[in-house]
């Protein structure tokens, strides 16, 4: 159950050690450069030389021998790196990886001539490096892909900024929060066209212009200190990204917990084609124009 959930969670980006969430938040700061301090943090990370806007691709692999490298010929073809790096064999949903001695690639920093590769349902995935780029190995519903990354990837060297909507206090909103018990289960979309399943402790309220909305958080992982919300809202798909944004808030004390729309940042997947994100499930659309947060990027794909 523990990898189940692990698997689901490993699929979304926030779990990844390259999200977005940072924890800028200090009891009695002003809030506005709470704000911008996480704004901040928030690019440095999506800049870093390992981040979202360094992958240059994923690469799905098929049961078997799976020739790789940078020329035609190979099966899986990569944008960067050797002409042959070596194979990849996928049996029963193990991977292998024969490295060509000529590549000089190396895994987890060191020159083997062959390793198994561990997934991202891993705290720490196999990585082969090959000069200024690397991939691991993904785990999506039971299928393998290598994610392809390059400290200098075009997408990450000409990276134009993030625009977002002023920062504005009426958007730090007081909430009210409803626990399920048990808790439920809520199916999350994502990109692939799979359907994957996450915790949902409890509904979230909250009132905007006399109107009441609600969201569904849900935990990336069983023991998370913090509620996930995958939402979208009038602005989606105009302004804003239109599959979703994210936001995180804090757990939820006698019953209320504060939600800051200001910290709304988009998904990988308004980046980069080459990441797995989740899409808002139709509970989290709200009737509502939220104009606080990032904007939809204007380089985007």
């Amino acid at each position: 159950m523990l990898k189940t959930a692990a698997l689901a969670a490993a699929s979304f980006a926030g779990v990844q050690l390259m999200s977005a969430h940072v924890d800028t938040s200090t009891p009695g700061a002003d809030p506005v450069k709470q704000v911008e301090a996480w704004r901040a943090q928030r690019l440095e990370r999506l800049k870093a030389p390992n981040g979202w806007l360094s992958l240059i691709g994923l690469h799905w692999l098929k049961e078997g021998k799976n020739s790789v490298g940078s020329a035609k010929g190979n099966d899986v073809v990569l944008a960067a790196g050797p002409a042959r790096l070596g194979s990849i064999t996928l049996k029963d949903g193990k991977a292998t990886i024969e490295i060509d001695p000529k590549s000089a690639a190396t895994v987890d920093g060191k020159a083997l001539a062959s390793a198994e590769l561990l997934d991202d349902s891993h705290e720490k995935p196999t990585t082969v490096t090959f000069g200024t780029a690397s991939f691991y190995l993904i785990d999506r519903n039971g299928k393998k892909a290598l994610r392809v990354k390059d400290s200098e990837a075009k997408t990450r060297k000409q990276f134009k900024g993030i625009d977002s909507f002023a920062i504005d206090p009426a958007w730090r909103v007081e909430a009210k929060f409803e626990e399920f018990k048990p808790a439920h289960m809520l199916e999350i979309p994502t990109v692939l066209g799979t359907v994957d399943k996450m915790t949902v402790p409890g509904k979230v309220t909250f009132t905007r212009d006399g109107k009441s909305y609600s969201l569904l958080p849900v935990l990336e992982t069983p023991d998370a200190k913090e509620l996930w919300f995958i939402f979208a809202d009038r602005t989606s798909g105009k302004e804003t990204y239109g599959a979703a944004r994210f936001l995180y808030a804090d757990l939820p004390k006698d019953g209320k917990l504060l939600i800051d729309f200001n910290k709304a940042y988009n998904p990988p997947c308004a980046f980069t084609p080459y990441a797995t994100c989740p899409l808002a499930p139709p509970e989290n659309r709200l009737d509502l124009r939220v104009t606080a947060g990032e904007k939809k990027y204007a380089e985007g794909h």
